[in-house]
Order: C-alpha cells, then structure tokens, then sequence
C-alpha cells in the first residue's frame, strides 16, 4: 500500500541524516495522500542506518495503523493536527537540529534578516508559547500540534512554512515530503546565519520591500527565479 508514497517518506527521513539535521532517531518525516487520506511517517525509536522503506507505517487521519508491523513515530499526533489544520500541506518534518532548536529553546523566533531568509520565508519564523503544564501532561504531541495552529492564526503556512516549538525545536513543510524537508534544511542554515549576524550587528533589519523582493521573485503569480 502507498509503496510510492513510502519510498519517498524514507528518501526524506534519511536525507535528514545526510544534511546534518538529525542524529540518533532525533527526528521524523511524513507525507500525506489527500484522496485516500492515509499519512505515512517512519516508525518510532528505529535507527536510521538499520531502518527499510517497507517500515514505514501507514496511518490514517485519525491515527489508526492501516498497515505496518511497528509503531509510528511518537510526534505522529503533532504531523496529523498539522494535515488537518492545514489543507495545503503535503508533507510535514521536525528534527532537533542544532542552531533552529538553539532558537527553540531560547523562546525566540529567527528574524528575517537577509535576502537568504526571504527566499523562502516571507517574515520571521515564529517561536510558540510553552504548553501548559496540563497540556504536556495530557494528549503532549496533540497539543504541540495545536499549539503550533494557534501560533499561525493570521498567518500563511505557505509564506511561513516553518515554526519554531518552545522549548522544543522546529517543524517544516511543504507541498510534498520533499519540499519539507528542504524547509528544514533552510531553516537550520538561516537559524545559524541570524545568531552570528546579531552577534555583530544587534541592531540591524532587513527593509520590508528587500523582503518582498526576495521572496515574491521565487513565490507566487509573478514569480520569475529559475526556468518555466
């Protein structure tokens, strides 16, 4: 079932690895079929170098394991609050890599400060709030999902396809699993590229029409970056 769809799932979990963003099982990545409405996301606490395509677990929206011999990922109630909040998205990712989760757990959304920042995001990246002590207690990774809804209201996840969790670390996506992942990876080098910019310059701002500039020459109708 999905063997496509579980095929790229995998591509996406091990490339995590390739980049840099994940070690141990520090992470997960999944896709979602809209018009069957199953999600496949990789099964939990399973090493990266030992884990296969087939292993990937196949849930539907209200996470019942439709086919897979593991357990899927402990974050899966996060990725499906997230399918079911936002319509547009085809994949979704978390790690915990090293200079976005620096962000996370200082509570701080990365500002837009350079044109590499608004090629991709049009804006910050938001931080959330910290779940409530009753919140991590009951139903934890279902009300990081919803925490993460309530931090983009007013917000455009295809403008802004990335937040960071308090306390926790960030989560990307995209239109598919790749693109996620891609989100992701970005996400890292411009968290890393905002610490070292305000550590020299605290003061400085990226102007509004620089940011617009950057980003609608790569997002929307008038879009004109890279071939037809």
């Amino acid at each position: 079932m999905l063997k496509e769809l579980k095929q790229r799932v995998y591509d996406v979990n091990i490339a995590l690895v390739r980049y840099g963003l994940v070690i141990f099982t520090w992470g997960n990545a999944s896709g979602i079929d809209r018009k069957r409405g199953l999600v496949v996301i990789k099964p939990s606490g399973v090493p990266y170098e030992q884990m296969k395509a087939d292993q990937m677990v196949v849930v539907d929206v209200n996470g019942k394991i439709v086919e897979g011999s593991l357990r899927p990922s402990s974050d899966l109630a996060t990725h499906l609050v997230l399918y079911k909040a936002f319509e547009n998205i085809g994949g979704v990712v978390h790690t915990h890599s090293t200079w976005a989760t620096i962000w996370a757990q200082s509570g701080r959304g990365v500002p837009a400060l350079g044109t590499t920042h608004a090629d991709y995001f049009h804006g910050a990246v938001p931080c959330t709030r910290s779940l409530t002590e009753e919140e991590a207690g009951h139903d934890y990774e279902e009300n990081t999902g919803h925490v993460i809804v309530e931090t983009f209201r007013g917000k455009d996840t295809q403008e802004i396809p990335g937040v960071l969790i308090n306390n926790h670390g960030p989560f990307t996506w995209g239109i598919h699993p790749e693109q996620a992942m891609q989100h992701a990876v970005i996400l890292e080098e411009i968290s890393k590229m905002a610490y070292y910019t305000l550590s020299l310059s605290p003061d400085v701002a990226l102007p509004p029409h620089i940011l617009d500039k950057h980003f609608y020459r790569k997002h929307g109708p008038d879009a004109y970056y890279g071939q037809k």
